[in-house]
């Protein structure tokens, strides 16, 4: 049974085995809440026999003491297996889906968009922890003390029972069936809100280009209807889920009336006393009351499959595993008849063969979308191969545990990630255990000391969300640094000094060629002069390598490389007219 919980609501076992307590005492809580009811039945018929018998007043007296007891113990150990584990459990969901998500390929993150995977972290779990603490619990707390309650009745007086009893399969019917509609409602009202979330954060994020192209009116009126869109989806949302729940609440107050008549009629034939038709009275009056909320937790029980889908498909997304250990005999890279494609289904690689040799420098070149990018980001393993393999001194990469591979990486990539915090802080991201002067020489090798000793704070300064405070070419500068501070046998560099000028362009370079010493390196580039020093140039064009060698026998091949240094030779003599 844990296992089918923590399956259906997407919980750790610790929160599956907290749900089963919560349940349980909910349903101690409802029992004690009828001993009163059994009390005053009782006392009601000592009245009716003429008098309370001396001996029974202090009988009363405890009861009621007991009474009061049980039920505030109860309500204390319902509230402590609900509210209290319920946030504790929220805290664990969410490191197990950050956790998870630390694992997941990253062409998951490919079919996502930020916003989306934000609400399933923040807004799924908190609409879960609200089910866990008011609505599951209560709910099973009711049925089950229902059922005990009604099994009572049946024993008591089998006629009156079901007088009393029938609306209640009748009204959880008309909710549980509803569980469709329910879903369609809550799944198109949630795509609006992610419609409307991703839009407020393109928004935000592009708001420099359209005040620069005088669009903002255009696209504010495009997210006016997104919003309007998230307006009506939840009116029709609340409105098909209040349209169920109060049908079927009315249909449970016909209980009542059917108790009164069905007694009534019975009391009339003589076959009723008056203190079960009081006690029945009593009771309906009790067990509708709790039962008319558990329709309202029923459906919000229902809404919550929709959170619950989103975060299993993280939870059961596949990750990439692998041996802990490093057998890698050097830092050789193999690519082996390498195939690749993204989740379009559009063939990014295919049958792609070469070695990126250890102590050389490889320089990947070609057209836009050849697959250069892809090659680096595969020989990282951030994807997996479809076919072939990937070797990094004969280690299969695919059977190594990718934070251990990535040991064996420094890497610079062209859109550089910064933090809202120092440089020293920024760069020490590369060894997080380095010290000041570890950062500070990293720093001086890529150059950074140049800007940074100009700033007020110097290295201490913060430069702002994903350093705004910087130009393009000093963020490169910082992220090029950390993987001078890293210093692992193998360099990944894509368009790593692709902002910066020519002076910074040549130190940079200078620069490098002390740090790759003895290491395998895999440079990405489209500036030619780049890559001209590289010892070996693989030329990729339409996911296939069409040829491969030192940049002197490719130009004298005249292929695709020497057309490209040509053209780029030409572009450089281009001048405004």
């Amino acid at each position: 049974m844990i296992k089918r919980l923590q399956k259906k609501y997407a919980l750790s076992e610790q929160g599956a085995k907290d749900l089963v307590k919560g349940c349980i005492a909910c349903v101690f809580q409802h029992i004690t809440f009828m001993l009163p009811v059994g009390l005053l039945y009782a006392l009601v018929g000592d009245l009716l026999g003429g008098s309370i018998p001396a001996g029974k007043v202090a009988f009363y007296i405890a009861g009621c003491a007991v009474c009061v007891g049980l039920i505030l113990l109860s309500t204390y150990l319902q509230y402590n297996a609900t509210y209290f584990a319920t946030y504790v459990e929220s805290g664990v969901r969410r490191i197990t889906l950050a956790e998870q998500l630390r694992k997941i390929p990253l062409s998951f993150f490919g079919k996502k968009d930020l916003a989306d995977l934000t609400s399933t972290i923040m807004a799924d779990c908190t609409f879960l922890e609200q089910s866990f603490s008011h609505f599951i619990p209560e709910l099973a707390g009711s049925i089950i003390s229902t059922v005990l309650i009604s099994v009572s009745l049946l024993a008591f007086d089998w006629r009156m029972a079901l007088a009393a009893l029938w609306v209640l399969p009748v009204s959880f019917a008309i909710v549980g069936g509803s569980a469709k509609v329910q879903e369609r409602l809550n799944q198109k009202a949630m795509d609006a809100k992610m419609a409307c979330a991703d839009g407020i954060q393109e928004c935000i994020e592009a708001v420099q280009d359209l005040k620069a192209n005088n669009a903002e009116n255009g696209y504010l009126c495009g997210l006016e209807q997104k919003i309007r869109a998230v307006e009506r989806r939840s009116i029709f949302s609340e409105f098909g889920l209040a349209a169920f729940v109060v049908s079927a609440s009315l249909i449970l107050k016909l209980g009542i009336a059917t108790v009164a008549l069905v007694g009534s009629v019975l009391l009339l034939q003589g076959t009723l006393d008056v203190l079960t038709f009081f006690l029945f009275l009593l009771v309906v009056s009790r067990l509708y009351d709790p039962l008319q909320s558990a329709l309202q937790n029923l459906a919000a029980v229902i809404s919550t499959r929709t959170n619950i889908a989103r975060m299993n498909e993280v939870l059961d997304h596949p990750i990439q595993q692998g041996d802990s250990r490093l057998t890698n005999n050097g830092c050789d890279i193999v690519f082996d008849h390498a195939g690749f494609a993204y989740n379009t289904g559009e063939t990014v690689l295919q049958d792609v063969s070469f070695t990126a040799k250890q102590g050389e420098v490889t320089a990947l070149v070609g057209p836009s979308g050849g697959g250069k990018t892809t090659v680096s980001r595969l020989a990282a393993r951030f994807w997996d191969l479809d076919r072939g393999t990937i070797t990094v001194g004969g280690m299969d990469i695919s059977r190594v545990d990718p934070e251990t591979l990535m040991s064996l990486y420094s890497i610079v990539f062209q859109d550089v990630t910064l933090f809202d915090n120092t440089i020293l802080e920024n760069i020490r991201i590369g060894s997080k255990d380095a010290t000041d002067e570890e950062v500070l020489a990293a720093a001086r090798l890529a150059n950074v000391d140049e800007f940074a000793e100009k700033l007020p704070d110097k290295y201490n300064t913060t430069i702002g969300e994903n350093g705004c405070e910087l130009s393009g070419g000093e963020r490169q500068r910082i992220s090029i640094a950390r993987a001078f501070l890293k210093n692992a046998p193998i360099i990944l560099l894509d368009e790593a000094t692709a902002s910066l000028d020519v002076e910074n362009e040549t130190l940079i370079q200078t620069a490098l060629s002390r740090l790759i010493r003895d290491k395998t390196v895999l440079v990405i580039a489209h500036r030619m002069r780049t890559v001209a020093g590289a010892d070996k140039i693989v030329v990729l064009d339409r996911g296939t390598v069409a040829e491969e060698g030192t940049p002197e026998a490719l130009l004298r091949k005249d292929g695709l490389y020497a057309r490209m240094v040509r053209l780029q030779a030409q572009s450089q003599s281009w001048t405004l007219a």
